[in-house]
This record gives structure tokens, C-alpha cells and sequence, in this order.
């Protein structure tokens, strides 16, 4: 949908913290006109165009990325000073509480996303056409989408089927347990891999592999390594997907939607955003915070400094690993061949984020440039199905020479021969695998829940407490408005 976003406005009622303006205030004013059940879903066009609704949230998941890597041991807060965006430095020093209002952020525009779909779905019976299952495929991969983001990081969550919030229901409606918001993804996403079709009819919808990746990634996270290295598997054998020779290739704008690709976050400069409404920008706002502060030289441009690579995520790669100068941009050296400068931010370790920082363009580009890059997010990769596939058929005891295979196809392309090939079985292997999904997957934002999920968490990463940030708090206002109904996570 690039380049061709429609705006429209769906009259969706979720929590009553859920922001579906850019602005915390109400306005008086006369409505020009009303879209409800009433007047709408009577045509193909009316669930075409809240189906475009329903995508559109998928933009603020910049917030996911950029905070999936600072709460790791990936990358460090940055900024300009210790308290700028302060949600940030606390998430990076693990001393976040229910007040966060990038945390929040992310609550909230995930909600709005699960509405936006949920509204769909409420009125899927009320009009026939030619064309309808694949909308609702979408709308369920969409909501399971979302779904998953919320129980990576905050566990429990309401579920109300396929029904939108009301204000009220937070003093209701139980936080459903972990099990039971994944056996909701399950079931949009077995609805939807066997209703999607494989190619999409334009580029950034849902495809059925989209469905198959996510689904076997949320089978992973259970650790039912059966179900997640048979629905993998099923993915690896339709060969419509692989892997490009070139690595760097991937992070060009050339290189989007392209044969790795398996489901891709759109994003464009056609429409600006500021600092008072981020979410609204449909360009990539991580992009813009990521980048170099400064920045005087060719190929990239400035930014504001944040999500900065470490020491040790530098050294995490092998000597001939193609990848690193790909994913990490080593300013020091760039300077020395190119005569490039930066001014040093916060935290500077004099290392950038490569994969997702700004690079040239236009100055024609709508809006604050920071905050409407083009790059799009390549939020599901054909190397990270292999490494899930390899991880569940290692892990479940099933099969390691295949674990071995899907994770030496990934190793070839970063070092160019076989002579790095592992061969290692067992515990062995499985710590090989991790490692790979470390260097192969870095400044994507997958870090920290591969920690957490493979309970490595608390020996990597400074400041972590077992038992508690595992997960990240409700937000503060969400307890107060639930009026006790539900209970904060615990340790905060």
C-alpha cells in the first residue's frame, strides 16, 4: 500500500484511554457526518476501505522495533541527553514502571489496531460479495498480528472475540490468561493461511506464508516445537520464498518486497508527521531516531541518535561475517574512507543501527524528514523462518540434521562459502542457533523476546529481574480505569 494510502475514518469504540486522535483533549464540535454498523459495511468498497484502516496501525510499530532492541543488550538508549524521551532510558536501564508513556504508546496503538479489526469482523456477515473471505483473512491476520505484539509484552490481555470494546468493559471484561489470547492468534491464523492467497494483490498485504511465519513463530514462542517445525516446514516446501545472495541489498529501498520478504511493514514520505502526533506519520519514525546526530557526509543523513548499538553486539560476529558492515555502521571507520562526521549523542559508542538509519532522498519529501523516512520494516524474513524452523526441529528433539541444514543455508550467505557450516547436535546446536538469530536479525527488534523466551534474559542484560520483566507494565491509567478489575504484572 505505498504510495497509496487511503485515510478514512472508522467510528471505533475501544478502551476509553485509547487515543484515536492526536491530541488528549475533546473538542466540541458538530459532527459533519457519522459511520457506523448502521450506514456502512453495505458495500465491497465500505470492508475494503476499513480493511485499509485496519493496516494502518501497523506504522506505529516503530515503537515495537525501537524498544524490542533497547530493551536488550543489543543496543543502548541514546538520545541527546540521559532524559531525553525518558520512557526510553528506562526501558534501556530496566527501571520502567506502569507510568511510561512509550509503553502506553504501544498499549494503545495495538488496541486501536485489534478495533480497527475487530470492527470488520463484528460486521462480517452483514453484506455478500465476490471477494469477501480474503478480506476477512486479512482482518484476522491483521488482529492476530496485533494480538501477538501485546502478549510478547504485556502477557494477559482482554479478548472479546470478534466484537469491539466498549468504554466500560475494562471493569468487566477479565484479562484473558496467556493460553488463551494464543489459542486466539491460532485460530485467526489457521482461518487465514487457508484463505489468503499466496501472492498478494498488492504489495504490503497479507499473504498466506504471512500467516504460516506468524503462526509457526507463535507455536515457538510456546515452545510446541512439533506444531511450529511442521507449520514452518509447510512454508519452506512452497518455495515462494528465499534468500537473496546479497544481505545488504535487503535494507535498500530497492531491496523491499522483495524475495525474503515474507511480511513487510509499508511505509512512505508522502505525508508528514510531527512530534505531536509520531503515529500519524506514514513514514518510519525509528528510522529518523536511529540515525547518526549531525550527520555530514554521503549515502545516510541525519537523525536523532538513539538505539545505539553495543560494544557487544559488535563482537558478537565471526571473523568474515558479511553481515556486519551490512547491520552495523561503524562511524569511526566510515569517517576515516569517506571524511563523513556526526556529533556525538548520548551514550555514543560510535556505532549506528545501519539497517534502519536515513538515507538520502529527496528534499521534496513531505513533512520533518526525521520523521518520515521511506524504509519500509521487514518485519518477517525468510532467514528468520529458517532459524525458527531450525530452533523448533532442534529444540523438539525432531530432526538435527535439518536444524542443521536450515541454519548452515542462513551461515553460507553470510560468509559466502561452506567452511563455516556447523555441525554441532543437541544443546550444542541449539546454543549455535541462538547465536545466528542474534547476528542475522540484529536492529530488527526480535532481541529482547528471544532472550525472554529462551529465559537467557537475566544473564544478558544489565538490570534484569527474573520474574519481572519478563513482561512490561499495564499502563497506570488502564488499572485506574479497570477500577480493579484487573491486577498489574508482577513486580511493578
Amino acid at each position: 500500500m505505498k504510495k497509496n494510502i487511503y485515510k478514512i475514518v472508522t467510528a471505533t469504540l475501544l478502551f476509553s484511554l485509547i487515543a484515536t486522535s492526536c491530541s488528549d483533549e475533546f473538542v466540541d464540535r458538530d459532527p459533519v457526518y457519522s459511520i457506523d454498523s448502521e450506514n456502512y459495511f453495505n458495500s465491497k468498497t465500505d470492508y475494503e476501505n476499513a480493511l485499509i484502516a485496519a493496516y494502518d496501525p501497523l506504522q506505529s510499530t516503530y515503537v515495537n522495533v525501537l524498544l524490542g532492541e533497547i530493551a536488550s543488550d543489543n543496543t543502548l538508549a541514546g538520545g541527546e541527553s540521559q532524559t531525553d524521551v525518558i520512557g526510553f532510558q528506562q526501558v534501556d536501564d530496566m527501571i520502567h514502571t506502569p507510568v511510561n508513556s512509550n509503553v502506553r504508546d504501544l498499549w494503545n496503538w495495538m488496541f486501536g489496531g485489534v478495533s480497527r479489526a475487530n470492527y470488520i469482523l463484528e460486521f462480517q456477515d452483514k453484506t455478500d460479495f465476490e471477494g469477501k473471505a480474503q478480506i476477512i483473512a486479512e482482518a484476522r491476520f491483521l488482529r492476530a498480528y496485533y494480538h501477538f505484539e501485546l502478549v510478547k509484552w504485556f502477557g494477559a490481555i482482554p479478548l472479546k472475540g470478534d466484537a469491539r470494546f466498549n468504554i466500560g468493559d475494562e471493569k468487566t471484561i477479565a484479562r484473558s490468561p496467556v493460553a488463551d489470547v494464543y489459542a486466539s492468534i491460532e485460530a485467526d491464523l489457521l482461518f487465514s493461511s487457508e484463505n489468503l492467497a499466496a501472492v498478494p494483490s498488492q504489495k504490503g498485504r497479507a499473504t498466506k506464508g504471512a500467516a504460516l511465519a506468524l503462526l509457526g513463530k507463535a507455536y515457538l514462542y510456546q515452545d510446541n516445537f512439533a506444531k511450529a517445525a511442521t507449520t514452518l516446514q509447510s512454508l519452506v516446501t512452497a518455495k515462494n520464498y528465499s534468500l537473496v545472495t546479497d544481505y545488504n541489498s535487503i535494507f535498500e529501498a530497492e531491496g523491499e518486497n522483495g524475495a525474503e520478504s515474507v511480511f513487510e511493514v509499508q511505509y512512505t514520505d508522502v505525508e508528514g508527521a510531527g512530534f505531536g502526533c509520531l503515529q500519524c506519520s506514514e513514514g518510519n519514525v525509528a528510522v529518523g531516531f536511529s540515525g547518526p546526530r549531525n550527520y555530514s557526509g554521503t549515502l545516510f543523513t541525519s537523525g536523532f541518535s538513539f538505539n545505539i548499538p553495543t560494544a557487544k553486539i559488535v563482537n558478537a560476529f565471526e571473523v568474515g561475517d558479511n553481515r556486519k558492515d551490512v547491520a552495523i555502521l561503524d562511524m569511526n571507520a566510515w569517517g576515516l574512507a569517506t571524511g563523513a562526521t556526526y556529533g556525538k549523542g548520548y551514550e555514543n559508542t560510535g556505532y549506528f543501527n545501519r539497517k534502519y538509519i536515513p538515507r538520502k532522498r529527496s528534499s521534496t519529501a513531505a513533512g520533518d524528514l526525521n520523521l518520515t523516512n521511506p524504509n519500509n520494516y521487514r518485519a518477517i524474513r525468510y532467514a528468520d523462518v529458517l532459524l525458527m524452523a531450525a530452533e523448533a526441529y532442534n529444540r523438539g528433539g525432531i530432526d538435527d540434521a535439518k536444524a542443521r541444514g536450515f541454519l548452515n543455508e542462513v551461515r553460507r550467505r553470510a560468509f559466502g562459502d561452506t567452511n563455516h557450516d556447523i555441525t554441532a547436535s543437541g544443546a550444542a546446536l541449539t546454543d549455535f542457533i541462538w547465536a545466528e538469530r542474534r547476528v542475522e536479525l540484529v536492529g530488527e527488534g526480535h532481541r529482547f523476546f528471544d532472550l525472554v523466551r529462551t529465559k537467557k534474559a537475566a544473564q544478558e542484560i544489565t538490570g534484569f529481574t527474573a520474574g519481572k520483566n519478563e513482561l512490561f507494565p499495564i499502563p497506570i491509567e488502564e488499572i485506574q480505569f479497570s477500577n480493579g478489575n484487573w491486577t498489574q504484572n508482577p513486580g511493578y
